[in-house]
């Protein structure tokens, strides 16, 4: 009785890369898994036989073969924050040169989700960057030993081996309100982001010991979010404070405090001027164009991979980097209302 194949009809194997290229299945998988000791004559002419054969290796067997799965996590509060979307791109994009691939994980600002996620995540990959997490800092650095090898963004910890990319939050919110008063602004409005968010917090440290300059300036606090409806539906309580100028968590709060405002016939800068926070893709195309704080998040999320990368190879990564914001003066800023131009609540 004749034994019938296992093999799907017309699938390529490995059996039949080694067969063309007259070498043995062994020499074939370690020129696939990238393996520096097979002679470059012999790993060109296996290339070439698992293009003519149009090859593609079993990731889950080289996976198993390796010991690693060739992709990373990353875990951030909120993937509709376009600011979450560029670290993203930066990473993928450095990461796909090395050949990983990676995984995305969003908590929708849930502390606890959070660190579900984390530990899952570093479960199936081969490791993990952790952007602004909202846990607080002693479940953070319980956490962080158990992820090893990670990448920490935009939060401090004192776990050795964990490189850390951290922006000062504090010194770009100085110098927003610095740029205010320097426009005769003495009354401000802060819309606050979550109050999980250590990155509001900075900013709230920041404002509580403004630059000299800005001295004797106001500040008065509006709760408010990280999205686009929630500077929206902060308007009314931002114009009842009297303030002359917003100064908002980030720039989809000052682009959703910007659309409620021009319905309301608030005029910007003219009555109110109004700030943002990260400098978005977005933040210079607003009507009118948003003054902001600038962080590069494209090129954190790079840093981000050249630190994993070399904790996955077994190097010592680069320092960590801290990261200063720099002020994009644009047009929704301008000099303070007069007495009593200032829109009233409500309109």
């Amino acid at each position: 009785m004749a034994r019938m194949s296992t093999r799907t009809p017309g699938r390529v194997t490995i059996a039949h890369v080694a067969a063309e290229a007259g070498v043995s299945r062994a020499t074939v998988s370690r020129v696939m898994n990238g393996l520096a000791t097979v002679d470059p004559a012999i790993g060109e002419r296996v290339r070439a036989a698992a293009e003519k054969l149009s090859y593609s290796p079993n990731t889950v067997a080289r996976s198993l073969a390796i010991g690693r799965t060739q992709t990373v996590a990353i875990v951030v509060p909120d993937l509709a924050n376009p600011m979450f979307q560029e670290i993203l791109r930066g990473l993928s994009r450095a990461a796909a040169k090395d050949g990983y691939r990676v995984l995305v994980a969003d908590s929708v600002e849930n502390p606890a989700e959070e660190l579900i996620l984390a530990r899952e995540a570093r479960r199936r990959c081969d490791g993990l960057v952790l952007v602004s997490p909202r846990m607080d800092p002693a479940q953070l650095d319980a956490l962080l030993p158990e992820l090893a090898p990670a990448v920490l963004m935009n939060r401090s910890s004192g776990v050795p081996g964990v490189p850390v990319l951290a922006v000062d939050y504090a010194s770009g919110i100085r110098s927003i309100v610095a740029h205010l008063t320097q426009l005769g602004h003495r009354r401000i409005a802060y819309l606050a982001g979550p109050s999980a968010s250590r990155g509001d917090q900075a900013r709230r440290e920041g404002l509580e010991h403004p630059l000299p300059s800005a001295a004797g300036t106001e500040i008065v606090a509006v709760p408010c979010g990280a999205m686009f409806e929630d500077g929206y539906a902060a308007r009314d309580a931002v114009l009842a404070t009297g303030a002359t100028a917003a100064v908002c968590f980030n720039d989809l709060v000052a682009m959703g405090l910007l659309g409620a405002l021009h319905e309301a016939g608030v005029a910007v800068p003219g009555q109110l001027s109004v700030t943002g926070f990260d400098d978005i893709q977005f933040a210079r195309y607003t009507v009118p164009a948003l003054t902001t704080a600038s962080v590069p998040q494209h090129e954190l999320g790079e840093q981000a991979w050249a630190r994993l990368s070399a904790l996955l190879g077994g190097r010592e990564p680069e320092q960590d980097v801290h990261v200063t914001p720099h002020l994009e003066p644009r047009a929704s800023t301008g000099p303070a209302a007069r007495p009593g131009q200032a829109a009233p609540a409500g309109t």
